[in-house]
This record gives C-alpha cells, sequence and structure tokens, in this order.
C-alpha cells in the first residue's frame, strides 16, 4: 500500500493553519480508510522561518495528531527552499506538495494517487483555467509561461508547485545541487513518466499572498538565468544588429553630407551612436552580471537551508 507524504511550506501561515490542517487530516483519515495509503502516511509542514505564531501551532498540531511531522528552518530560506527541505525530508512513496493555504484542490490528490498507482512518476496539477485571478494575474502569468518557453526553459503551463513525485523521482531530484533552485523547471528535466490532473483553484481564505509582484518578478529571472542561454545568445545577436545599424547609418550620414545642405556638423555621429551604445551596453552589463551572479552564488555552494528542529 502507497504510504504518502504531504509536503506543505509555511510563512507567516498561522491565521490559515488551523483550518488547513483540519481539512488536510481529514483527507488522509478517509483515503486511510478506504486503503488507497497507508497508515503510517504523513503531513510535513516546513516553518520556513516564521515570524508569527506558525511554528508554535505546528509544534501544537504534532503533539496531538500522528499524522504531522513539523520541520523548522533556521530562517527564510525562500519558498523553493522550504519545498526542497519537505521534499528531501519526507519517506513516502509518494509525495505531493502544496501550498498551505490550501488554493490548491484537495479533491484532486485522489486522481492524482491513482495516476500514480498506475505508473506515472509525476503527476502535474494543472489550473482547469483562471477566472477567479484578476486581468493583471492573469495577464502576468500568460507572459510568464510565454517568456519563459521563449527562453528555451521546460515548463509546464498552468503549473504551480501542486505536484506528485514518486521516491524514484525524489531520489534523483537528490543530485541536481544547483544553489538557485527553480523546481518547475527542474522537474520536467528528471525525464519520468508524467501526467496531469486539472483542478480549480481556489480563493484565498485569509491572509495575504507570498507572490506579490516584485517576487513574481524575481521568480521569472531566476528560471530564467537558471535554465536558458538565450539571454547571452541574444547579446551576439543584438551586436550583430548593431553593427548593421550602425553600418546603414554611417552610409546615410556621409550620403546627407556629401550631397545635401541638411547636415549639423557633429551633432548625428556624435549624440546617436552614444547614446544608442551606452543602452546597449548597460543592458548587456546587467544580463552578463545577472548570470555571475548566479555563478557566484553556485561556487560558494552554500546550504540551500538548514534545519533547526523537527517535531
Amino acid at each position: 500500500m502507497t504510504r504518502l507524504s504531504l509536503v506543505i511550506p509555511c510563512y507567516n501561515e498561522s491565521a490559515v493553519l488551523t483550518d488547513t490542517h483540519a481539512r488536510l487530516s481529514k483527507l488522509m483519515q478517509d483515503l486511510i480508510a478506504s486503503q488507497q495509503i497507508s497508515s503510517d502516511s504523513q503531513i510535513h509542514y516546513v516553518d520556513d522561518g516564521s515570524k508569527d505564531a506558525t511554528w508554535a501551532l505546528i509544534q501544537e498540531l504534532a503533539s496531538r495528531d500522528k499524522l504531522v511531522v513539523g520541520i523548522k528552518l533556521s530562517r527564510n530560506y525562500g519558498h523553493q527552499n522550504a519545498l526542497l527541505a519537505g521534499l528531501m525530508h519526507a519517506a513516502g512513496d509518494a509525495v505531493i506538495t502544496l501550498d498551505a493555504d490550501l488554493q490548491d484542490d484537495l479533491e484532486a490528490i485522489p486522481q492524482m494517487l491513482k495516476n500514480f498507482a498506475a505508473g506515472d512518476e509525476v503527476v502535474y496539477g494543472i489550473r482547469r483555467n483562471r477566472s477567479q485571478d484578476s486581468l493583471f494575474k492573469r495577464s502576468s502569468a500568460l507572459a510568464f509561461y510565454l517568456f519563459m518557453k521563449l527562453m528555451g526553459t521546460e515548463v509546464v503551463s498552468n503549473h504551480g508547485d501542486f505536484r506528485l513525485l514518486s521516491r524514484r523521482a525524489i531520489e534523483e531530484l537528490k543530485h541536481y545541487r544547483e544553489v538557485n533552485l527553480f523546481l518547475r523547471g527542474m522537474i520536467p528535466l528528471l525525464g519520468f513518466r508524467a501526467s496531469s490532473v486539472l483542478y480549480d483553484r481556489q480563493s484565498r481564505a485569509a491572509g495575504e499572498s507570498k507572490y506579490p509582484l516584485r517576487r513574481m518578478l524575481g521568480f521569472a529571472l531566476d528560471g530564467m538565468t537558471s535554465f536558458s542561454m538565450v539571454p547571452l545568445r541574444l547579446i551576439g545577436v543584438m551586436g550583430l544588429l548593431i553593427f548593421l545599424i550602425t553600418s546603414f547609418m554611417s552610409a546615410w550620414v556621409l550620403a546627407v553630407t556629401l550631397f545635401t545642405d541638411n547636415n549639423v556638423p557633429g551633432w548625428t555621429s556624435t549624440v546617436l551612436p552614444t547614446y544608442f551604445l551606452g543602452g546597449v551596453q548597460i543592458l548587456c552589463l546587467g544580463v552578463i552580471g545577472e548570470y555571475l551572479g548566479k555563478i557566484y552564488g553556485e561556487l560558494k555552494a552554500r546550504p540551500r537551508y538548514i534545519i533547526e528542529g523537527t517535531t
């Protein structure tokens, strides 16, 4: 019988955690009663350096529910690192990751388990639609997935971090040693048999989103620079285009100087190239700098997370 582990990263989730656990505990008990999972299945709550009462609440839940395992990180390492900590700590034959706000539909989990039993090593939770989102959220999400594909990064559209991974997939994931984590890009690289389950995302019951615009942009940038060489290649293409444009401008300026009286001495040849090339150089330095920063982080090879304690 399948031993199931649920992994839920938590950052300042005290407002929703009691209700979240009530629903997760009921789900697990129902699955155990119907013999879909074994009785030694577990729920892993990963406290990602919360500043509220999240860890105290996790300890309380663990003290009265044998299903609960609490993992406390020494500080806030970020959502992806907290997910990884839970994945590496969980001992289930199948491990499902989901958010603490339970916007991910729990009704999709039995179908995920059926797909796993049928031989799928990875099962993605795919949003059926984005009707619950604002126009800005829908547009930014569409732009994100389109941008990642244009950059050559393999991602699953309308998939967040609601997924099932088999024990075999997790063991292979341990071989990926990146410090700059982007699990949405790493999981498809495993190459195992995969399937998807459609679900409707719910509204957040309480608290606030942990992915405001600033963090969404940073997340997209991390994904691009961790998995794609396209931006660096675009710099080479840009250099070629600049050379061609500059050659055309030079020919045009020469023609105006020789055959007309409209030329303003010194302006065209000085101002336009200065602004144009200056802007391009700054852009290129920014892209290269981002990659160098990633390399710097990888070379330091600092721990991706530190576990301060468990329950």
